[in-house]
This record gives C-alpha cells, sequence and structure tokens, in this order.
C-alpha cells in the first residue's frame, strides 16, 4: 500500500508539469491564482495542425540522430565496458574517471573545447558531427550500463559456450548480446533522451544546419506566447513517451519472455 501511495505521489510530481503546460496551451490568459483558464482557446492547437509537416519533419531528424548517437554510444561502449567489468588492473580507475569525463566537466567548458576540436577536423555545421559530439556527451551513460550488464552475466555463460567450441564472434552474438540487451535498452534508453533534449550541443556543432526540434522550440520558449511555446513542449514528450513505450513492448516484454528479466 505505502509502495501503490509513494508511486503515485511521484507519478503527480512528474505530471504536474505537464498539467500546467497543458492550461497554458488551451488557456492562453491563464494566471494565478485561478485554478482553471477563464477562457479556452484552441489557437496553439491550430497551429500546431497548420505546420505539421515542418514539425513532424523536425521530429524525425531529431529522433534520427539521438537514434544514430544510442547505437553508435552502443558499439563504441562494448569493448570498455567488458574490459572495466573483467578485468583488475593497475589504473583502472583512472581509465574508468577518463571515459567519464565528458559527464563529470561542467558542459559549458566541455562544449567550448570540443567545439575547437571539431572545427579542425571538419566536423562543424553538420550532421555527423552533431552525432559525434551527442556520442562523446552521451558515452558515459551507456559505458556504465553496460558494465553493470558485463557485471551481472558474469564469465561463466561465455565459458561455457567456448568449452562447447563456439569462437568470439559467435559467443557474442549468441550468448553475450542476448543477456547485455536489459542494460543495452536502459543505456540506449537513458542516451536517446539525454540527444533528444540537447540544445546547445546540436546548435553549437550543428550550426543550424542540422534541423533539430529543439533549436525550432527555443525561441517560442525565450518569447511571450506561453500559449505556443506550452502545446509545442507537450508536443515534444510525443517522441520520447513513444519511445519509451516502444522499448517496453519490444525489449523488455521481449526480454520476460525469453526469462532475461
Amino acid at each position: 500500500m505505502r509502495s501503490w501511495l509513494l508511486l503515485g505521489l511521484v507519478a503527480l510530481l512528474f505530471a504536474g508539469p505537464a498539467v500546467v503546460l497543458l492550461g497554458y496551451a488551451v488557456g492562453p490568459g491563464w494566471r494565478y491564482p485561478d485554478l482553471i483558464p477563464d477562457v479556452l482557446d484552441s489557437r496553439s492547437l491550430a497551429f500546431i495542425w497548420s505546420q505539421r509537416l515542418l514539425l513532424g519533419g523536425l521530429l524525425l531528424a531529431s529522433a534520427g540522430y539521438s537514434l544514430a548517437t544510442a547505437g553508435l554510444c552502443f558499439l563504441l561502449c562494448l569493448a570498455p565496458a567488458a574490459l572495466l567489468a573483467r578485468q583488475q588492473f593497475r589504473g583502472k580507475a583512472l581509465v574508468e574517471g577518463l571515459l567519464l569525463a565528458p559527464a563529470l566537466a561542467p558542459a559549458m567548458t566541455f562544449s567550448m573545447g570540443a567545439q575547437t576540436l571539431f572545427i579542425h577536423a571538419g566536423l562543424d555545421d553538420s550532421t555527423a558531427g552533431v552525432v559525434l559530439i551527442l556520442t562523446t556527451f552521451s558515452y558515459p551513460y551507456m559505458l556504465r550500463a553496460l558494465v553493470a550488464g558485463y557485471e551481472t552475466m558474469g564469465t561463466n555463460y561465455g565459458l561455457c559456450a567456448a568449452i562447447l567450441g563456439a569462437g568470439p564472434l559467435q559467443r557474442f552474438i549468441r550468448v553475450e548480446l542476448p543477456l547485455l540487451l536489459p542494460a543495452a535498452a536502459a543505456g540506449g534508453t537513458v542516451v536517446f533522451l539525454v540527444a533528444f533534449s540537447e540544445y546547445f550541443l546540436v546548435l553549437l556543432i550543428g550550426g543550424g544546419v542540422t534541423p533539430s526540434y529543439t533549436a525550432h522550440l527555443f525561441p517560442y520558449l525565450a518569447s511571450s506566447d506561453r500559449s505556443l511555446a506550452a502545446a509545442l513542449t507537450l508536443l515534444f514528450l510525443v517522441v520520447p513517451l513513444g519511445m519509451m513505450g516502444l522499448v517496453e513492448l519490444v525489449a523488455v516484454r521481449g526480454c520476460r519472455r525469453k526469462g532475461l528479466w
């Protein structure tokens, strides 16, 4: 009973801002201390419908580079995560600290230093540069998830497969990868959400060339038109919530059917 009560309080805490945004979206003149808007207006909804092609394209573009970031993070984290989880060596803490540095350093400092490197490498103002900078910035989240996955898996499964004659690639694809799916799904979800909601890095490295929903949304947030800003912000929630639902339906239920979770 206490768990359900606590869960309800947490849900109420997180749902509260969305309810306020919905109030602003349909009630442009809503002011404190009114509990509900005096006048309802569908202007913001009509605006979103009139801009549906543009907004849909921007959401797809943001989802596209966010998925690419999650996939690249997964590939780049596999070997380091296996090493950190299974091997003990001198300087391990230092190596792990360096790999986690993008999440530990101040975002502004990291961003300005990364921009200089990307300009010299010719990766600025490009979608590839956006994916690479988001991968660097999100790398620690996937790394920690995969390290936990490798630690939970242990080495016995791979050892048994090797004794039965499986090669390294076969062991990874048929033994380790299915067992890593829960950790990969958890890390990939976090990386996707970080990349999808990132504004500053996308604008800094993308230079306005890479279409992004956050770059389109920011001027509305800075304006005095709360109704449009609230409606566009609520639309921003559609992709992450859809992504979470897709992970729940495909990855989580699939793993549970196979007894992995």
